[in-house]
């Protein structure tokens, strides 16, 4: 009984050593200063993750807690839209395949430098050359107003449909029918600016300069007052199937 006592508050000693020892950390390193996050809008390319230099900014776990090989598909965007702390500078950013065949192969490398409180969207874009195995890429900034205004939401529309004219976001609110046309016509790879839109419920549609005919469109989107959004067209303009996977589509995340 008394080498069992013993043998307990031996036991007892360990526990609260090991208690202090791993008892709140103190962190001091700074957080971050600039923000990124990552599409995968190239049509018919692979899952891919997305790196900065050798480190690996984008996983995907499967359901045994091991990381997948499925990566960001197409039409995802990594870590269900969040975005990544990175320190401010020059970066070879890349996107390389997850799939067993052809594993860590980068299909698109770009070259960005990233600005201390800034935050950022990089999207693989273009049809992907399956014999080259290459995609395109393209980053813009999210330059979206740090305040923020809960009567209304940031809105703002994101080009990538590599084989569309320049085209304007136009949104109509579904209880009032008030229409706005969120800045001029985007050219493919770029952004148009954040727009204040009232919070509500909204029918979208994008039109050509000067036209008047509906070119996509997506009925029934909710834009909360307070968040920021950015609407991206993706797909093959061409595709005219209301359900095939690469038709013209316009994406909806929330970037906070």
């Amino acid at each position: 009984m008394t080498r069992l006592r013993a043998f307990a508050a031996l036991l007892l000693t360990l526990a609260f050593s090991a208690c202090e020892k791993n008892q709140i950390q103190e962190i001091t390193a700074p957080e971050p200063g600039a923000r990124i996050r990552f599409f995968n809008f190239s049509l018919n390319a692979p899952g891919v993750h997305f790196f900065a230099g050798t480190n690996k900014l984008t996983a995907t776990l499967s359901t045994n807690g091991a990381e997948s090989n499925t990566g960001v598909t197409y039409g995802g965007v990594g870590s269900n839209g969040f975005y990544a702390g990175i320190a401010p500078g020059q970066y070879d950013f890349s996107s390389r395949i997850t799939a067993v065949v052809d594993n860590n192969l980068a299909i698109n490398t770009r070259q960005a430098t990233l600005e201390d409180g800034k935050a950022y969207s990089y999207f693989l874009s273009g049809f992907y050359d399956a014999v080259g195995k290459a995609s395109t890429s393209f980053i813009v900034e999210d330059n979206f107003p740090v305040a923020f205004d809960y009567a209304v939401a940031q809105v703002r529309f994101v080009h990538a449909i590599p084989n569309a004219n320049p085209m304007a976001l136009i949104v109509t609110n579904t209880t009032t029918n008030e229409v706005d046309t969120l800045g001029t016509e985007v050219t493919y790879q770029n952004a148009g600016p954040f727009v204040s839109l009232p919070a509500g419920r909204y029918n979208l549609a994008t039109r050509y300069a000067g036209g008047t005919t509906n070119i996509i469109t997506r009925t029934a989107v909710d834009f909360v007052g307070g968040r920021t959004y950015t609407i991206g067209a993706r797909g093959d303009i061409t595709v005219v199937s209301t359900t095939a996977t690469n038709r013209p589509f316009l994406d909806n995340t929330a970037n906070r």
